[in-house]
């Protein structure tokens, strides 16, 4: 058996691609417009090959979904959780937990959906702005 995708479902499709392949760097592996059932499917990834997040639009939706207790968060393995979360500042993405140990670090994307940041290998030394950088809201 092969994991293959998990899907959400994104209220503003151009916001979600923005986050995800802008801010994120995934790459859009593939694209499927629905036009009888009104609605847009991309696949996004690390690689080719790799697991991937399916995006739903739903071209007629006008309310923001809202986001069960039962699902936590998505979880990506980088090189370098400072410079990588440095860069997400800069990209105005807030982090809501910095990665203080060196280690692991959390945001949301634009549909409200918690992301882990994990540097790969183990933690490394930890640096300011993150050092002092306190908790915000919710992940």
């Amino acid at each position: 058996m092969k994991f293959l995708h998990s899907m959400i479902r994104v209220k503003d499709l151009e916001k979600s691609l923005e986050f995800y392949v802008g801010k994120l760097g995934l790459k859009e592996m593939r694209r499927s417009e629905y036009p009888q059932g009104k609605f847009t499917l991309i696949y996004l990834a690390t690689g080719p090959g790799e697991s991937e997040i399916e995006l739903t639009y739903n071209w007629d939706q006008k309310e923001k979904y809202s986001n069960g207790k039962n699902f936590g968060h998505f979880a990506f393995a980088v090189d370098d959780i400072n410079d990588f979360c440095a860069q997400l500042l800069k990209n105005d993405v807030v982090i809501l937990r910095p990665p203080r140990d060196g280690y692991m670090a959390f945001i949301k994307c634009p549909d409200g959906i918690s992301i882990e940041l994990l540097q790969s290998g183990g933690a490394i030394t930890p640096v300011e702005p993150f050092i002092s950088m306190e908790n915000t809201g919710d992940w």
